[in-house]
């Protein structure tokens, strides 16, 4: 994580951030029961690439910028979103499940639809 408001003092061609997980976030994303959480964690994954590239960056002086708190608030907004997205759909799914499981044969919803409708299983920084 980003701890030091000086880290990108004097960056100003620091315009874009790419994610390092970008792949496991992206399949836990798509793997989301609704459009809407998917919709709005895109929009939250490129918000910093809107807004980085008028950020202030500082200078070589005593102005550390804006930058390095910029990003440290994306990744947490981002964090936090996901966490809660993945906790609903987890919410979702188990309430989804109880119900199957009155109406049909057990084997038939842990085997056949289950499997289908679970998240990817990394886990990030916040979870339990």
């Amino acid at each position: 994580m980003i701890t030091a408001d000086s880290i990108f003092q004097g960056c100003k061609k620091l315009v874009h951030v790419d994610l390092v997980e970008g792949e496991v976030l992206r399949d836990t994303i798509d793997a989301l029961i609704l459009d809407e959480w998917r919709n709005d964690m895109d929009v939250e994954i490129g918000a910093i690439n809107q807004s980085l590239p008028t950020t202030p960056a500082g200078d070589h002086f005593y102005d550390v910028g804006e930058k390095a708190r910029a990003i440290r608030m994306w990744i947490s907004s981002v964090l936090f979103k996901i966490v809660r997205y993945k906790a609903k759909h987890r919410s979702y799914l188990n309430e989804a499940a109880t119900t199957l499981q009155l109406a049909s044969p057990n084997d038939v919803v842990l085997e056949n639809v289950l499997p289908f409708l679970k998240l990817p299983s990394y886990t990030f920084e916040g979870e339990d």
